[in-house]
Order: structure tokens, then C-alpha cells, then sequence
């Protein structure tokens, strides 16, 4: 059992397999080597074509940045004029042909004018040839070629053993048309049957001539049949300038993995100006277990380590994440008496235990509160105001639900009271059941919890913790058809609580709310045209009513879990006004509500959809959350949804809560989003406004963002939200994108709000190199800020 591919790519773990045959027996055992001479082409510049001479198909998997690519060539040309085959001693036959041929038995044969030798897999062509039959040697005068599936080689000579299959090529240079790699060599060697020696070797994918960047060894030995290879004093160069340098390094040559230095990390650290450099390090420790070490140096900081393991059994996958610094100085000098020892864990377990079980978990916990904002960068808990612990089991079948766990928080945010911390569920069970009696449909839904937190600090109701059970179960009679659906139900919903620390009632509390609910709806369908498609239109009328006798006062009751629902169209179809169980609202009311859609019939698509509702209410709402929640208006507000994709690169999406009453919008929310078929283009804009309620202020945001070329290889991207109410900038990200056919450059500032309501700024930036990888943050960030971007990274050298 393997672990899937690790996150992080080793500095060559994207070297493909077609170059592990090319360099340690596919250049001689996958289809033949040549060499060329040196003021010949290089195989790189013998196949390469600009866009205008390429293939109209290839044209168009062309990224625009590129402005060619390699079209392989025809197969090697044999000789007809003289072809002799020789028995040689390794029992394979050696065919050589050439326009002329002299051939002294049992001794020597030349061969002159596009000669072409070979054996087995092995096939060079070249100008002269002379194999020296009691030796086994052939020495190959250039310029050498020689094609095989994938790959192209020129160099100058070659000597090769027909016994022992040694080849040793001078001035060589190859290139790999799937990966687009190419390369050189001052010398190559195979030196056995799965292993070759590259001397004064280099290694790039940018276009002939274009050596924006390259490796450079002065070693490289490949062992395909141990799957990895190593290189001495190895430097990656920029420009043909050196800008770093291995002494020795072992890497990955296929698929199998490889311990050993990923590519290393570098940036700018929360502390004031200071910068990071980090080298991680991959320990393949066993084939269903792994790690990763990245020690760091961050400025101002300090040493910074960060550890990742990850197991894999036949159950499931268990990961788990440290972060460690003995001493940070900058936080020891912005916290007076504290130590400077800080650290972070994070650990994540699930596990298929067979028939249907399920178990889980998922712990995070940081030495304190500022660890996440001033040291995190690699682990899965994100800034945060709460961390989760969280472990359990679960069932599931096709009609039957349950789990079980323990779950509580760790609050990392100063600013939030002890009263407002959420409650530690010690456990909380979970049960539901759905099954048919004939015609009737019966189903379940109960959950028992104990409610846990530290209210030492706090008084009266805030300070209740306690048991809650709730049971609640159903009886439906669904009826559906083709044409539309009915289903009337009644329910019971009944709360227990059993509480400590809280002496109302004795502690002991119940509730018992009877509820109905009836929901209806219709379909209807045309199909029509519009510009020449076909499409199908739905009309889906639907009625709703629902009716639950609950108590008005309620607030005797504690908070553990709930609040108040954000009014939304969905909430048309919901009996219960508050989520968590700690309140169940009252109502008697009716929904009416109407859909309708186009679908585009030649691909099924959905073009158009349109949503309008609103709720009847014929009682007052008297259940409150201590205030919020009681109601005495008799309907809601209109409630609205449109989303439009007229393109498959465009969509609009609207909603719309209206109170007709007073004649004015409650929230609106608009968003427009936009990208060319490339994904070269992106945009984004949209709209937020919410009236506000006496627990909130009024919001109305503006929020821009756009990734527009200014040319084939550089791009703008930028993203804007302003607050309207506060008159000012909330979040910013300008920047620049630059792409040729080998690398790219991502470089931007941003702007953005921290705990404290202040506006920060940092610099982020990523580097890629095609077919190494990158290095940097920007991508994260820009992805996170604009619709698309994810996916334009995916493709951006996704394209032969």
C-alpha cells in the first residue's frame, strides 16, 4: 500500500519517466542515440517550430505566452546503397548500413554516408562508422542523430560495444518532446544495462537558445532499476548566473518516492521587515508512511521548525503537523515574561472500519493566542477565533444515521468574552431513521449532549451546563407523481434538560412542541428557441405551510448552541426560525413560491433560473432568543433569486430580500463573474448591502477583482472592496503576473483587516519554474481573493 503523491514536489521530483528512459536506457534501449557535432543543431532547435509553422491543432494547445513549440520530426533515413548484418559475440546481430560499405571478414567494417547502425533496441545514424569486429567497438564519426518515441539526440561521435552495450557519446544534447525538456552534455555514459553518467550535464524546459534558467551538474549518475539519482555539485542558474548550489543531492527519477531536500522556501515573516528562508527535507520512510522537516531561519524570529507525518493503513489515513520554535525573540520582546517557546499541533485521523462504521478525528491546539498570525504557514488550521478537538465514530445506510463524539474548542481570539465561548459537547450521540410503513413514511431524528464549559467567571443562566436530549419523531404520507409532489407530516418535537449550576426549575426543564407541515409543488415544462437553441422551460409553483404550537417564553432556557437563522430564500421551506436546539420557534404560516428555469437542450445546461417567494404569517412569533427572534409583522419579506449563465464562462448571481411594507431593500447580494475559455481573462464584481438590525450596523460593500493581460506574457491582477458606511478600503491586492514558456512571475501587495479591525499589508510573490515547481504564497492568496484563479494556475502549463 503507497501513500498518494506527496504535496510537495521534490527539486526533481517532475523529472518524467520518458526521461528516466532516455537517460538511463532509453536513449540506448528505448529506440537508439546519435550525437551531434558541435556546430550543428542542437536536437532542441532540429524539432522546434514557431507558432505560425506549427500544426493548427498544435496552435491551439499552445499557451499565448509561447511563441513556438517542438513538432517531431520523421524517423532516421536508412542507407540502401550497402547493408551488411554481422553475428556479434553478444548474440544479437549488428545491421549496418550505409551509402558505401568495406568489409574485411572477420575484421573491420566502414561504412560512409548516412550510416545507420543497429542492435536490438540500440539505432544511431551518422556520416562514417567502423566497427572493429575482433574488439566489438564501433566508433560513430558525427553529426550523430537518433530518434525514438518521445526523444531526440544529436551529438558529435560515439564509441559503442556491441558486447557489453556500453555507450560513450561526446558533445550530446537530447530533448524530451512530451515534458519539453532539453539538455547537454560534455560526455554521456551508460555504464549498464539501468544505469548512465552524465558529465558536465544541464537540464532545462525553456526553448532553444532561451536559457532562462537551467541545472547544472557536474555529475549526474541514474539508476533506473533503484528508481532515483544523484548529482554532484549541483546549481540552479538564472541567466547563466548561479543563484544556488547543492554539493550532492539525491532525487526521485520515477514514480517511486525518495527521501531527500524539496525545493526550498523563501519570502517575507511577520516580524516587522524580516524574511524567511526555509528548507524542507522528505523522509520516505517506509511505503505506507512518510515525513517532512522544514527548518526555517525567519528574521527577527529566530530558528522555526515545522514537522508533517503521515501514515496510511488499510483503515485510513492519519496525518499529523507540529510547528516548534525554542526561542522567538521578537514575540519574547512584545511579551514581556514570556519565554519565547512556542508551538502548534495539529492531527487528523479517519478510518473505514467496514459495514458502514466510520471513525474520525481531528485535534488542533497552539501554545497561544498570536501563534497562528505570527508563525503559521504550513499547517491545515488557518487563522482562526476557535480550534476544534473533535473525535468520533459514525453509521451510515441507506436509511439509518448515527454518531457519536466528543468536541470542544480552543478560543485563540483575545477579544471574545468568556460569555460568548462556545460550549465543549462531552459527548454529544446523534440518531435518525427514515423508514416506509405501506403508504406512510416514519422517521426519527434524535440527539443527546452534554454541555461543558469553565463558568467560573460567569453568573446565573451563563453559568448552566447540563444534559440535553431531544427526540423528535415524524409521520409523513408522501404522494409523488411526474407532474408534482404532496407531503403532509406531523411531528413532535421534545426537549429534556437536565442542568448544573443553575437551580431554575430544580435543574430539570422540558419542552414538548407539536408540529405540521404540509409542502407542495407542481411542475410544468415547455421547450421554445432563442438565437437558434432549443431549450426546455419549468415552471415549479410550490406551497408550503407549516404550524408549531411552542411555548412564548422560552428564554428560562440556556444558549449551548443556537441562533438566530439569516433570512434567505431557503428559509421559505423551514418550520424553525433558530438553528441548535435550544429554542424551537412558533408558527403559523405559508409560503407561496414560484421557480422557473431554462435549460439549454443541446447540453443540458442551465441558463437561467428564476425564484420568488414570501411567507403569510397568521400569528404573531412570541419565541425569542433573549430578544431576538419575536416577530409581529404578518408576511416576510419578498425574497428573490436569479442566476444567469448565458456563456459557460459567465455567471450572474442576484438575491433580494424586499419588505413590501416599508418599501425598501432588507439585503441585497449581486455577483458577476467572468473569465475567458483560457482562463486568461478573469472578473469579478459584486455588491453587499444588509439594513442592519438593532444587534448590527448597516453593510454595503463594493468588491472588484480582475486579471486582465496587458500582453501575451504580463498580466495585471487586482481586487478591491470598499465599505460604503465606513468610506474606506477594507481589503486590497494589486499586482503583476509575467508568463513566457518556462517560468513565471507572481508579485503582489495586499492589504487586508486584522483582529484588531487595523489594515495590514505584506508583499507576496511565487516563482515557477516549468516542470520543477515553484516557491512562494502569492497563488494561495490571489486564489483565495479571485473567482478562477485556481483554475488558471491548473492550466497555465497544463498545455503541450
Amino acid at each position: 500500500m503507497l501513500l498518494r503523491n506527496h504535496p510537495r514536489q521534490h527539486f526533481f521530483g517532475r523529472l518524467p519517466r520518458s526521461l528516466v528512459c532516455l537517460l538511463s536506457g532509453g536513449i540506448l534501449g528505448c529506440g537508439g542515440l546519435a550525437a551531434a557535432a558541435q556546430l550543428a543543431p542542437s536536437a532542441a532547435e532540429i524539432d522546434w517550430r514557431l507558432r505560425e509553422q506549427l500544426p493548427v491543432s498544435a496552435q491551439a494547445r499552445l499557451p499565448s505566452f509561447c511563441e513556438g513549440g517542438y513538432l517531431p520530426g520523421g524517423s532516421t533515413v536508412e542507407g540502401s546503397d550497402a547493408m551488411v548484418s554481422l553475428q556479434s559475440g553478444g548474440g544479437q546481430p549488428l545491421q549496418a548500413s550505409g551509402l558505401t560499405a568495406r568489409y574485411e571478414i572477420d575484421s573491420e567494417l566502414y561504412l560512409q554516408g548516412d550510416v545507420t547502425l543497429r542492435q536490438g533496441g540500440f539505432q544511431v545514424s551518422g556520416t562514417e562508422a567502423r566497427y572493429r569486429q575482433a574488439e566489438g567497438q564501433v566508433a560513430i564519426t558525427g553529426p550523430l542523430t537518433s530518434r525514438g518515441e518521445g526523444f531526440l539526440l544529436t551529438g558529435d561521435s560515439a564509441n559503442y560495444n556491441v558486447e557489453s552495450g556500453r555507450l560513450d557519446i561526446n558533445t550530446a544534447t537530447f530533448l524530451l518532446h512530451g515534458p519539453e525538456m532539453r539538455g547537454q552534455a560534455q560526455s554521456l555514459a551508460r555504464i549498464g544495462d539501468n544505469e548512465v553518467l552524465i558529465s558536465q550535464g544541464l537540464l532545462t524546459t525553456c526553448g532553444p537558445q532561451q536559457n532562462d534558467w537551467a541545472l547544472v551538474a557536474q555529475e549526474i549518475r541514474l539508476d533506473q532499476a533503484k528508481g532515483f539519482g544523484t548529482a554532484k555539485h549541483l546549481r540552479l542558474e538564472v541567466l547563466d548566473v548561479p543563484v544556488f548550489y547543492w554539493p550532492w543531492v539525491s532525487f526521485p527519477i520515477d514514480d517511486r518516492r525518495k527521501s531527500g531536500f524539496l525545493y526550498p522556501g523563501f519570502g517575507t515573516s511577520n516580524a516587522g521587515g524580516g524574511g524567511f528562508v526555509a528548507l524542507p527535507y522528505y523522509l520516505n520512510l517506509a511505503p505506507n508512511y512518510d515525513a517532512t522537516i522544514t527548518p526555517q531561519v525567519i528574521g527577527g524570529r529566530g530558528l522555526f521548525t515545522e514537522a508533517e507525518g503521515r501514515y496510511l493503513s488499510s483503515y485510513g489515513e492519519t496525518s499529523l503537523q507540529l510547528g516548534y520554535i525554542d526561542n522567538d525573540t521578537f514575540y519574547r520582546d512584545e511579551n514581556p515574561g514570556e519565554n519565547g517557546q512556542r508551538w502548534a499541533l495539529d492531527a487528523t485521523t479517519e478510518a473505514a472500519l467496514g459495514q458502514g462504521w466510520t471513525g474520525y478525528g481531528d485535534f488542533s491546539v497552539v501554545s497561544d493566542d498570536d501563534y497562528l498570525s505570527d508563525l503559521n504557514r504550513s499547517l491545515d488550521i488557518s487563522q482562526a477565533t476557535h480550534l476544534q478537538r473533535r473525535s468520533g465514530v459514525r453509521y451510515q445506510d441507506a436509511s439509518q444515521y448515527f454518531d457519536a463524539y466528543l468536541n470542544d474548542y480552543q478560543t485563540v481570539a483575545k477579544r471574545i468574552a468568556d460569555v460568548n465561548r462556545p460550549y465543549a459537547q462531552l459527548p454529544e450521540v446523534l440518531y435518525s431513521a427514515l423508514t416506509d410503513a405501506g403508504a406512510l413514511e416514519l422517521g426519527v431524528e434524535s440527539q443527546y449532549t452534554y454541555f461543558h464549559r469553565d463558568n467560573d467567571n460567569l453568573s446565573g443562566l451563563d453559568r448552566a451546563n447540563g444534559q440535553r436530549f431531544r427526540l423528535v419523531p415524524e409521520l409523513a404520507l408522501p404522494m409523488r407523481a411526474l407532474w408534482g409532489y404532496s407531503r403532509p407530516s406531523f411531528s413532535v418535537d421534545y426537549t429534556r434538560y437536565q442542568l448544573e449550576d443553575y437551580t431554575l426549575g430544580g435543574g430539570n426543564l422540558e419542552r414538548t412542541v407539536p408540529v405540521v407541515q404540509w409542502d407542495n409543488g407542481l411542475y410544468f415544462d415547455r421547450q421554445g428557441s432563442l438565437f437558434d437553441i432549443p431549450f426546455n422551460q419549468t415552471l415549479e409553483p410550490r406551497l408550503y405551510y407549516a404550524w408549531a404550537d411552542a411555548d412564548a417564553d422560552q428564554n428560562d432556557i440556556p444558549d449551548f448552541d443556537t441562533d438566530l437563522k439569516s433570512f434567505r430564500f431557503d428559509q421559505l421551506f423551514q418550520r424553525n426560525r433558530f438553528t441548535g436546539g435550544d429554542r424551537v420557534g412558533d408558527t403559523n404560516q405559508l409560503t407561496v413560491a414560484l421557480t422557473s428555469r431554462f435549460n439549454d437542450l443541446q447540453t443540458g445546461a442551465e441558463r437561467a433560473r428564476f425564484s420568488l417567494g414570501q411567507i403569510q404569517y397568521f400569528e404573531d412569533r412570541d419565541v425569542s432568543l433573549f430578544g431576538a427572534g419575536a416577530e409581529d409583522r404578518s408576511r416576510s419579506p419578498m425574497a428573490a433569486e436569479v442566476v444567469l449563465s448565458p456563456l459557460d464562462t459567465l455567471e450572474i448571481r442576484s438575491s433580494l430580500l424586499w419588505d413590501p411594507d416599508a418599501n425598501q431593500t432588507e439585503e441585497g447580494r449581486s455577483q458577476l463573474t467572468f473569465h475567458s475559455r483560457d482562463y486568461r481573462y478573469l472578473a469579478s464584481v459584486g455588491h453587499t448591502y444588509s439594513k442592519g438590525t438593532a444587534a448590527a450596523t448597516q453593510l454595503e460593500q463594493a468588491d472588484v477583482g480582475v486579471v486582465f493581460p496587458v500582453s501575451k506574457r504580463l498580466s495585471l491582477i487586482g481586487r478591491w472592496v470598499h465599505d460604503t458606511d465606513l468610506d474606506r478600503t477594507v481589503g486590497s491586492l494589486a499586482g503583476v503576473e509575467y508568463n513566457n514558456c518556462c517560468w513565471s512571475l507572481q508579485l503582489v501587495h495586499q492589504n487586508y483587516f486584522t483582529d484588531d479591525q487595523e489594515l495590514d499589508s505584506r508583499i507576496l510573490f511565487q516563482i515557477q519554474l516549468k516542470g520543477l515547481g515553484g516557491t512562494g504564497g502569492a497563488s494561495t492568496s490571489i486564489a483565495d481573493a479571485i473567482y478562477g484563479f485556481d483554475e488558471r494556475e491548473r492550466r497555465r502549463f497544463s498545455a503541450p
